[in-house]
This record gives C-alpha cells, structure tokens and sequence, in this order.
C-alpha cells in the first residue's frame, strides 16, 4: 500500500517538541517520519502558508527523503503581504523565485483561498485581493493550485472559476463543504481532499460518499483535524484496527512524551490510516483499493514532472 499525506504542516514547532513557545520534549520529527512510513506513508506535502513558512518547508523537505511541498500565502495570513517591505509586488515575487529556484521541491501553489470563519486575522478584502494573486503564480510556474475553502458564500467558486483557465488542476484541501458546493468544484474539474475535519458529522460524511473515486486525496492537515470520539466518522473505525494489521499507536500527553507513542492532541501523518479506513467505507471498497486510486490522483496531479522515488 502506497498513500501520500497530500496536506502535512511539519514545520509547526509541535513536531519540534515546543508547544505555545515552551519545549516540553524532544524533537521527535525523525520518530514521527518513520511511523509515517511504517503506515505506508511514501510521501507527504509540507504546507507553505506564508512566504517564511514556505521557505522553511523547502529547507525540510531537503531533509527528508519523500516530503514535497507547497508554497504560497494561507488567507488567514493575507494581511502580512500587505505590511511586507515592497507591498505584494515584493511578497509574490519572492514566492515566485521561491518557486522557480526549487522546482524539484516545490509541487504546487499555496495554500490559498478564502477564509470567512476567521475574519479577525485578515479581513474579506485583503483576502480576495491576494488570493487572486496566486492565480499569476500558477499561470507563470505551471503548478497546480492547493486550495483552501471555508464558509465563503459564492466568493471562492467565483473567482475559481473567473481564472479556471490560468491553473492547470488543483485540489480543494480539507474540505467540509455542501453536497452543492461538491458539485460546483468537481464541474470546475478540481480534486477534493478529505481528513478527519471532513469527516465530522453525518452530514459531512454523506458528502463525502458523493465524491468520485478518481477525484478523492487524502491528508491529515496534521497537527490538526485528528478523528474525535465525537465525531459522527468515530463509529466507522474497527478496533483491531485496518485490514492489513496496522493499528494507532499508543497515545500519551506531552507531559509523559516517549518516543514510540503518540501525543495526545497533536496528529500526525501515521494517522492517515484512520481516514483511509473510514473513506473506504463510505465508498464500499477496500482500503487497498482505495489507497491506489488515491495514489494515482495524486501522482498524476502533483508529482508527474517531479523526481519522487516513491
């Protein structure tokens, strides 16, 4: 079996062992990359969500065999272009030459799209504004676009739709949307990603039946978006665990952190399995073959002019 975590934000200091400023383990990225693999995880996409932090994923992956990631400007960060020195011109160029500079590593633009839950970190208008700008970074690179949607009224699909012609593909990551904002994506010819925030009620998941096969990716969004035992999805999982053996490993709390457990409240990629269970299900199909469709999108997406070894 063959998955690659399309949505993975390993440069947050979690999966460094610091939480809110304060180390309270240690640096456990090599721990967490091996459980990874030990999943069937062969590759993963580090989230850029901002210029620093796109950089900063480009110096990970470099690290690590099989990380990839993208670069871009999330909307709820949209208002640090505007204080950027040179304005947006000067944040997107650099982006761009960001881009340029490391196309062995770098496989798609953003994360990017509109946010409307959370105004208070950067208002509508900034949001659009800069968001359209990505459309210029993908025209020029020839990258796919991975897309970020929440509560957005008619405001995303449109202006997808106003610049279709200027992206090659792209996916619409996490999403949690409508059976008819579903609909409005897949007529745009747009992959879904789905993880464990997809996943959370039944309404949620009766969308997620309706996604086709060979338009599915899957992601953890890790350190967030774990499956809850609330969560209408929870009920779907098998206690002894996935078809082939694999079960989550043991979780603590940071406080009593060892290096073969889990942290309690911090996902992490391994854990993709969970989704890949529950979505299988959903779709009546086995994992195995699941996981292969999955696959394929998703090279066929992102990594068919990139040397990936998976």
């Amino acid at each position: 079996m063959k998955i690659i975590d399309i949505g993975a934000n390993l440069t947050d200091p979690v999966f460094r062992g610091k939480y809110r400023g304060k180390q309270a383990h240690d640096d456990d990225m090599g721990h967490i990359l091996q459980r990874a693999r030990s999943a069937g995880v062969v590759g993963m996409m580090v989230t850029g969500g901002s210029l620093n932090e796109s950089k900063a994923a480009v110096s990970l992956c470099r690290q690590h065999q099989g990380l990839f990631s993208t670069a871009g400007c999330h909307p709820t960060r949209s208002s640090e272009v505007n204080s950027h020195p040179g304005g947006a011109d000067a944040y997107f160029s650099k982006l761009r030459d960001l881009i340029q500079n490391n196309r062995d590593k770098i496989v798609a633009v953003g994360e990017c799209g509109l946010d409307y839950d959370r105004l208070h970190f950067s208002d509508k208008e900034t949001q659009n504004r800069h968001f359209v700008r990505h459309f210029d970074l993908a025209e020029a690179t020839g990258l796919p676009l991975f897309l970020h949607s929440r509560n957005t009224g008619d405001d995303f699909v449109r202006i997808v739709r106003e610049n279709r012609r200027r992206f090659s593909t792209g996916v619409v990551h996490s999403f949690t949307g409508t059976a008819e904002e579903l609909r409005d994506l897949l007529a745009l010819d747009l992959y879904i990603g789905v993880n464990g925030c997809s996943l959370k009620t039944e309404e949620n998941l009766a969308v997620v039946k309706l996604i086709p096969v060979d338009r599915l990716m899957i992601e953890t969004d890790c350190p967030y978006c774990e499956i809850r035992p609330t969560h209408a999805s929870h009920k779907l999982l098998d206690p002894a665990g996935c078809g082939d053996g694999w079960k989550t490993p043991d979780a603590k709390r940071k406080e009593r952190w060892c290096s073969d457990c889990l942290v309690k409240g911090r996902n992490e990629p391994c854990t993709i399995r969970l989704v890949l269970q529950i979505v299988a299900k959903l779709h009546a199909i086995s994992e195995e073959d699941l996981a292969a469709r999955m696959f394929e999108n998703t090279c066929q997406v992102f990594f068919s002019n990139v040397e990936h070894g998976f």
